[in-house]
């Protein structure tokens, strides 16, 4: 089960029809608090893909959160953004490519085994 995180409508409900193409099981939050609410709520959640600008709490805000409340969880970044940080985590750069969202998610799954 895949948790997606963006602000932007548009962007959001895209990638969800790209991930259920892929075979994966989407549930979607519109905030990194809606995101936190879920991954309390919901079970399985094994990775979640999160935009890094989002209005309230940053993509990489939520990702640090998340990770340390819910060990197993496997993260990926996207933005549409230059993030002139580094970052530790995997990211993918806005527009992105179906395969590359799923090699993305298969690698950070083969990370978890």
């Amino acid at each position: 089960m895949i948790l997606l995180v963006d602000d932007d409508e548009a962007v959001r409900e895209t990638s969800a029809e790209m991930l259920q193409e892929l075979g994966y099981t989407v549930v979607q939050a519109t905030s990194g608090h809606a995101a936190l609410g879920v991954l309390d709520r919901q079970d399985g959640v094994e990775v979640m893909v999160t935009d890094v600008r989002m209005p309230g709490m940053s993509g990489l805000e939520l990702s640090d959160i998340a990770a340390r409340r819910f060990r197993d969880l496997r993260v990926i970044l996207i933005s549409g953004y230059f993030l002139p940080q580094p970052i530790s985590r995997r990211f993918l750069q806005k527009p992105f490519r179906i395969r590359e969202l799923d090699e993305a998610i298969r690698a950070e799954l083969s990370c978890a085994e």
